[in-house]
């Protein structure tokens, strides 16, 4: 059975204080109001990690991310962060491939790889994002597209280590605009790539894969978005620095 999982990417916001405020609130109101099964995935700033994984509590839907990892085990990477090093906080999921990473740091899908073979070693769930621009979307070749970025980065896996990934689909249009695809659109994305899945590996292995949506997800248009037969919750920027917001995310399966 695919596991519900709303993922909070806090990106470059939140000071040490700022961010314990956060997470509090996140854990506090999720213990008195949360009753599904959602997962919850909080995903702050590394300097954050330590002290989050020390206010999580034990037995509960909460579960520590980080935004990034590197893609070597160890050496002379000035300013990077390992697998192993994200493992020794308590990280349990990491957000791989992000379209912001992609774009502004020039990540290859080679790099995207390597990151999530050594989080895997580490027994850390990466969360695989994938997604195209406006202007591919408006070329009609997007679901091509993304499925390829599934291709080059994932495909190398075994049919066991598959099964561990989480997939992320966000129209980069989307992101941080306002904009959102219709749950028409994310449906359909979400059923092609399940199909690709599928096509490399089983049906049976296809559905039972998390893939989430990434683009503008919010407590107005998450229900509708989440009711969909392949979106199985959601990887959200903004409304996860809001607690009351986040939850009501999660509220909406």
């Amino acid at each position: 059975m695919r596991k519900k999982i709303v993922a909070g990417n806090w990106k470059l916001n939140k000071n040490l204080e700022e961010g314990l405020s956060l997470a509090s609130e996140i854990i506090n109101i999720a213990k008195d109001e949360l009753h599904n099964q959602a997962i919850l995935v909080i995903n702050p700033p590394f300097i954050h990690l330590s002290s989050l994984q020390k206010l999580i509590p034990q037995n509960t839907n909460i579960r520590l991310g980080s935004q990034n990892c590197y893609h070597q085990k160890s050496g002379a990477f000035t300013g990077e962060i390992s697998a192993e090093m994200l493992k020794s906080v308590g990280v349990q999921y990491t957000i791989v491939g992000h379209s912001e990473r992609r774009e502004y740091f020039n990540e290859t899908a080679e790099q995207l790889a390597q990151k999530v073979k050594l989080l895997l070693e580490v027994g850390i769930t990466p969360i695989f994002c994938c997604g195209e621009s406006l202007s591919i979307r408006e070329s009609g070749s997007h679901l091509a597209f993304v499925a390829q970025q599934i291709t080059d980065s994932l495909f190398d896996l075994s049919v066991e280590d598959i099964q561990k990934i989480v997939i992320a689909y966000e129209p980069i249009w989307a992101i941080g605009t306002g904009k959102t695809a219709s749950s028409a659109q994310a449906q359909e994305m979400h059923a092609y790539l399940r199909n690709h899945l599928a096509q490399k590996y089983s049906q049976e292995i296809a559905q039972n894969i998390s893939i989430l949506y990434g683009g503008s997800c919010n407590p107005q248009n998450a229900k509708e978005l989440f009711a969909c037969a392949d979106i199985d919750g959601g990887l959200i920027g903004g409304a996860s620095l809001k607690s009351r917001d986040f939850i009501t995310i999660a509220q909406s399966f």
